[in-house]
């Protein structure tokens, strides 16, 4: 099946929540990163129990600019659905953050803030497609 072009207004939207959700991701890296270091290096929280903790303050701070700032659209009504998907979606980006930390400390010997920059970019462009597509798009839209 060939998929069809989009549309000028379509790539604009597109182009728009796309920025919008990295400002908003910046803010939730911020918290994240802030979070991590500070129970790690102040608090002496090993760097994998850090990490998930910084990674939910991260998660209540981005679906909150997404869903008031970022996205356009909202598929549901229902807000205690909306973010029980956005945070499952947010789960799986867990997952992946956890495994690019670990193999980069652990197989790349980088140093715990450095794998986490490395995640962060990872895990960003799963999070704004799965996002996008599952809760900020029309029912039955393919953007």
């Amino acid at each position: 099946m060939r998929a069809r072009a989009w549309s000028r207004a379509e790539a604009l939207l597109i182009l728009r929540e796309g920025s919008r959700y990295f400002l908003a991701s910046a803010a939730a890296l911020a918290v994240d990163v802030a979070v991590y270091v500070t129970l790690m290096r102040l608090a002496g929280v090993h760097y994998l129990l850090a990490a998930p903790m910084g990674f939910s303050c991260g998660l209540v701070t981005i679906y909150l600019l997404s869903a008031r700032w970022a996205f356009a659209v909202r598929r549901y009504a229902d807000r205690r659905v909306e973010f029980g998907l956005f945070a499952a979606i947010g789960l799986a980006g867990l997952a992946l953050n956890q495994a690019v930390i670990h193999a980069g400390v652990a197989g790349l010997a980088l140093s715990p803030e450095a794998a986490k920059l490395l995640s962060a970019m990872l895990v960003f462009c799963f999070n704004f497609a799965a996002r996008k597509r599952m809760l900020f798009t029309r029912q039955g839209s393919r953007a």
